[in-house]
């Protein structure tokens, strides 16, 4: 068995939380250290890794914080930050070790090396890319952070920032598409946990990659797994790909 570890949960109230919670307790490795959520004051001392799922804003305080004292360790799975909220994330990674991904599914980081690969071998000028997702009522942002993971890779893969070919949302008299552009379409109804689907169309083929979480237990499992990575790296800010060792050090 792996040497025991503690661990936090912020934003420990949540649909999130409770499911990381649950993935936690279900460990023999694993000592749950902490249980809060925002305007709540932990002990970090007490933790090696504190998992985040609550809001950009609380995931910045509790960077900030773990920074400042040089530990604990953080998973971050909120999304919706801004730029200036990513380079505090980023300025925090300085002093501690991170991962923050906008989705812990082992499917879904696998879905993203195949879209970068496919962008990279159709010609831009021939297919046109359109990420598509839906999600549950109570999803805050759109896209969702998935969403803008696989249009990041997609345009990656065609070595385009992401910022200079997506395209703003079809609404109204908006012409023709754009050669190049890669668009968003974003759907929120009932309880979905989580589709999403890039579409490669031409005029003479379409080819679909799409993936679908079952159970929110996934992304918990996944983050956990991601916990148990980061505790002992040194500081600097990580991703999935990183801890499914896809990426080479």
């Amino acid at each position: 068995m792996s040497a025991i570890f503690h661990a936090g949960i912020s934003g420990a109230r949540g649909r999130m939380g409770r499911a990381v919670s649950a993935a936690l307790d279900a460990r023999e490795d694993v000592v749950v250290a902490a249980r809060f959520d925002r305007g709540e004051t932990p002990d970090l001392s007490l933790c090696d890794v504190v998992i985040d799922f609550s809001t950009p804003d609380a995931s910045v305080e509790l960077a900030r914080a773990c920074a400042e004292r040089g530990g604990p360790a953080l998973v971050i799975g909120s999304t919706g930050l801004t730029p200036e909220q990513e380079s505090d994330i980023h300025k925090a990674s300085e002093k501690i070790a991170i991962v923050r991904s906008g989705n812990f599914s082992l499917g879904v980081n696998i879905l993203i090396g195949l879209v970068e690969h496919a962008a990279q071998r159709l010609d831009a000028a021939d297919w046109d890319i359109e990420v598509l997702e839906t999600h549950h009522r109570r999803k805050a942002d759109a896209p969702s952070g998935t969403a803008l993971m696989l249009g990041e890779a997609a345009a990656s893969g065609r070595g385009e920032d992401l910022a200079d070919v997506r395209t703003p949302p079809y609404d109204g008299l908006v012409g023709a598409r754009e050669t190049g552009k890669i668009g968003f379409a974003s759907l929120r109804a009932g309880g979905v946990i989580g589709e999403h689907t890039v579409l490669f169309a031409s005029d003479d083929e379409t080819i679909t990659l799409s993936h679908s979480a079952i159970d929110r237990s996934l992304f918990a499992k996944g983050a956990v797994a991601a916990a148990a990575w980061v505790r002992s790296r040194k500081p600097g800010l990580y991703d999935m790909q990183d801890v499914l060792g896809f990426r080479q050090a």
